[in-house]
């Protein structure tokens, strides 16, 4: 029955191509410009790494003041200050916990004819490597005596592996860092979450994959500027020593707590640490501090970018006034078809298979609808670096699982717009239709 219903609508639907091509067009041009502001939004609000996302946490300690937090609604600042980070890193209270920072370093090739040039990178502690599941291609991490020793190693990203080693094991091989050798414990594969989570404050969320990483140790002991913000309250001084020890904010911080328990007993180690501060004298106001996970962290960052929000709302309202549209256009279809359904009625069909009949039509117009949809999508994918930043827009990508969406999506709008028509259609009485003819 199914295939003689989609046959009946198939020639139902080329008696009347030009309005069957107004409902197609109609249904491509609402979904395409929903699944395409989706695209931006579902990669903006990505969870970046769902299987540990609950248990990665940012804490936060207010080491200006409530006078400085006013202007952040009373919330600490978003980076942590060189002393605080070092003082958590020595008291471990955490399964595995890192300071992290922006590191700005040029690479020097050992091919003469190839000039210095920069990557992204950082400088954090070992355990960052197993907290973030960062995958290895060659290698691996750094070990937690690397870092008390401030080891000149380091691990590269798989692209730069290819640029200067073309994709080998370059394990125990060194590379130069501002001048320095730093030799090669591993080679992370391919790692890029997004949005990224790890140091949201210096990128927005978004920004190219680590190619190079330092022990956090080694960057401060050889002074290595931050290529990352630098927020003071005051003057810090000249000197690298007067930077680190003043007040300034320029550290990111994770810390892994892998149940509630645990990240309880966090929030009250963090709490104890300002109070502490205070009766020291650094601090003169009482505690202030937050603890949240990654999912947290973003929202409150604020990541996904505004317009990509507006923009998907406008998309679905737009698509709406295409569905309210096409209601229109089906219901006119489908009631000057009055006789036939009452020729039909008369012979024995019931209204449940009149149901059946018009909503397969309508399917088949989704479909249709959902192909023109599906290349425009495609456009539009290419097309949103118009509207939205270049970092945000290249991460609209028309992979398998849009194109699954973007299909179902058409197919069950049309489906669900032809309801009322269908309904209006199924109520037609065959005595009243063949005494009219």
């Amino acid at each position: 029955m199914f295939a003689y219903y989609l046959q009946l609508g198939l020639r139902s639907l080329r008696k009347n191509p030009l309005l069957t091509l107004l409902m197609v067009l109609a249904i491509g041009c609402g979904v395409a410009a929903s699944m395409t502001t989706y695209s931006v939004f579902r990669a903006t609000s990505n969870n970046p790494i769902p299987q540990k996302s609950s248990q990665l946490y940012v804490p936060q300690i207010d080491n200006w003041g409530p006078d400085s937090s006013k202007d952040n609604k009373g919330e600490p600042p978003n980076a942590m200050t060189y002393t605080d980070a070092i003082n958590l890193m020595r008291d471990k209270r955490a399964k595995r916990q890192t300071a992290l920072y922006p590191t700005a370093v040029s690479i020097v090739p050992a091919d003469a004819s190839m000039l210095p040039f920069r990557e992204t990178s950082y400088g954090w502690y070992a355990d960052a490597f197993s907290m973030f599941d960062i995958p290895f291609k060659y290698g691996q991490g750094w070990t937690a005596g690397e870092d008390e020793s401030h080891a000149s190693v380091a691990v590269i990203g798989k692209a730069l592996n290819e640029k200067l080693f073309n994709g080998g094991n370059s394990v125990g091989k060194n590379i130069n860092l501002n001048g320095r050798d730093y030799r090669i414990v591993g080679v992370a594969d391919k790692w890029n979450p997004e949005p990224v989570f790890y140091d949201v404050t210096n990128t927005n969320g978004f920004d190219d994959p680590i190619q190079v990483f330092i022990p956090f140790t080694r960057a401060v002991e050889l002074k290595t500027p931050t290529s990352g913000n630098n927020n003071c309250n005051h003057d810090p001084g000249k000197g690298w020593d007067e930077w680190i020890r003043s007040e300034c904010v320029w550290l990111g911080f994770w810390a892994e707590l892998p149940t509630k328990a645990e990240a309880d007993t966090y929030r009250q180690y963090l709490n104890g640490y300002s109070a502490e501060q205070q009766r020291a004298g650094r601090f003169r106001w009482a505690p202030n501090t937050r603890l949240r996970n990654v999912v947290e962290w973003l929202d409150y960052q604020k990541v996904v970018p505004q317009e990509a929000k507006v923009s998907l709302m406008v998309s679905l309202g737009f698509l709406l006034i295409c569905l309210v549209n096409t209601v229109g256009l089906l219901l006119a279809k489908f009631m000057r078809r009055s006789s036939e359904i009452g020729v039909r009625r008369a012979l024995g069909a019931t209204r449940k298979e009149i149901y059946i009949q018009f909503l397969i039509e309508a399917a088949a117009i989704g479909l249709a609808g959902g192909v023109v949809g599906l290349l425009l999508t495609g456009l539009g994918v290419m097309g949103v670096s118009l509207v939205f930043e270049p970092d945000i827009a290249k991460l609209a990508t028309l992979d398998v699982s849009l194109v699954l969406l973007t299909m179902l999506v058409a197919i069950l709008a049309t489906v669900l717009a032809a309801f009322y028509p269908t309904w209006r259609a199924a109520q037609v009485q065959p005595a009243w239709q063949l005494k009219s003819n």
